[in-house]
């Protein structure tokens, strides 16, 4: 016997038997389908399960999850307290965790032109801590790295830009199966691509993820049960995914339809969580169900080369965030805030949601006054494309378009050993799909289906 304590936000599943019949856990399958993670505690299998966030598993010794007790609960319980004592507090915290988290050691830290890696570079800087950050472009994409090089200069970091290229996924899809487990899709882990790169860049990674979730507002306070629903699946259901999750369920014959179980699987999560306060409520949910579900998969990638720390992560923080006022949190003031007082000259740099504003000026980014840089954006995508330049947005682009990407892709689509799982007119139906009808609609499809034969090839 022996018990197991799970963090507030888990960066690792731990896995657990339950008694059930060693099959294919389909129904769980098709909400993967649908949103890109599984619900809850679901599994592949349905003799297994992930252990639960913020509670203490007991586990028999043949590895069968006994009980589980909650250690903490998500809660809405601001304080009174002005903002400027709120981000003293922040800033104590924040700095206390990244302090803990990296040591003496030299720090890598991947960089965006956005608030959470920035907010750190601030804090690691104002630490004074030895730092090799890097960031990536998409090729023929917007120049992120351009932002995250001034943010690394501004710090006096060591910096290096890194440009996706087309296709890298196929050289190394076999390994990302084997670090993530098929438990979430592969188009999105960027960092694969320059994985080997991270042996010789420093000791420990600092990452920024979910600080956006943390520090915002989710929706308007006073939702009804039935709002909150619709704005969870309106998050967290993928475009073309119901499609995909429908076909699926009705390919496996499974009882009744899919978006009713979806709906009702969803509707007694919510119910689980006790707080009024919406925005506070939908946070709770994406900490407690999408964080160690999706968000967390990918950080192996990582973990697979160094050590990594998540100052967003932390326990204290979350713990933090449930006594902070919603209308502190709205806009990422806190964040802004702690940025403009420890370090002007990185608020100054343009933010990329809200280009070409910065920290200071980003309520400008609304018409009139972006109407200059919206034309002239338009403009140079326009004539780059007539000149053959295809504007890169996002990374199913890199890895599905063109002729080398769709031979690759159809070999693990259309195997045998997929096609024994999936019949291969439900594939061929979303192939065509993609490929003829809608691209961007029906990528989502297109990449769990990619995954979907990994783990079948896998198993």
């Amino acid at each position: 016997m022996k018990t197991i304590k799970t963090d507030i936000i888990p960066i690792r599943q731990q896995f657990a038997k339950v008694k059930a019949p060693h099959e294919l856990n389909l129904e769980a399958i098709c909400a993967f389908t649908a949103i890109g993670f599984f619900l809850d505690q679901d599994t592949y299998w349905k003799d297994e399960v992930v252990l639960g966030p913020a509670s203490i598993h007991t586990i028999d010794d043949d590895g069968f999850l006994i009980k589980s007790e909650p250690w903490f609960t998500w809660h809405y319980t601001p304080s009174n307290k002005p903002f400027n004592t709120c981000l003293d507090e922040f800033t104590s915290l924040f700095e206390g965790l990244i302090d803990k988290q990296t040591g003496n050691k030299q720090v890598i830290l991947p960089l965006s032109g956005g608030l959470d890696s920035r907010t750190q570079a601030v804090a690691l800087k104002h630490l004074g801590k030895e730092v090799k950050a890097y960031s990536y472009s998409y090729k023929g994409g917007y120049p992120e790295a351009k932002l995250s090089k001034k943010i690394a200069q501004a710090c006096n970091f060591e910096f290096e830009a890194f440009e996706i290229p087309k296709g890298y996924l196929w050289d190394d899809i076999e390994d990302l199966a084997k670090i993530n487990s098929c438990y979430s899709d592969f188009t999105h882990p960027r960092q694969m691509a320059i994985i080997d790169k991270f042996d010789a860049m420093g000791d420990v990674f600092s990452l920024g993820h979910w600080g956006d979730v943390l520090f915002d507002s989710m929706c308007e306070e006073d939702l009804t049960a039935d709002q909150e629903l619709e704005l969870v699946l309106k998050k967290i259901v993928k475009k073309g995914g119901l499609e995909l999750a429908t076909a699926l369920w009705e390919h496996w014959k499974l009882p009744g339809d899919f978006e009713s179980y979806l709906r009702g699987r969803l509707q007694n999560l919510l119910h689980g969580i006790d707080i009024k306060n919406s925005s506070a409520k939908i946070r709770a949910f994406k900490s407690m169900y999408w964080a160690p579900r999706w968000t967390s998969i990918n950080l192996a990638v990582f973990e697979e080369k160094k050590p990594i720390g998540l100052p967003y992560y932390d326990n204290a923080m979350c713990a933090f965030i449930c006594t902070v006022p919603e209308s502190f949190l709205t806009d990422r003031q806190l964040q802004i805030g702690y940025i403009k007082k420890r370090n002007p000259e990185v608020a100054k740099i343009t933010w990329q949601e809200h280009k070409p504003f910065n920290l200071y000026n980003y309520q400008l980014n609304k018409m009139p006054y972006n109407l200059p840089y919206r034309v002239l954006n338009k403009f140079t995508r326009e004539f780059n494309e007539v000149l053959g330049k295809k504007y890169i947005q996002r990374n199913w682009e890199l890895q599905f378009l063109g002729e080398t990407n769709n031979k690759n892709l159809k070999k693990f689509l259309f195997s045998e050993e997929f096609n024994h799982n999936i019949e291969k007119n439900v594939v061929t139906k979303f192939y065509d799909l993609f490929y003829k009808n809608n691209r961007i609609y029906y990528s989502h499809a297109i990449s769990i289906l990619l995954t979907l034969s990994l783990y079948f090839q896998r198993k």
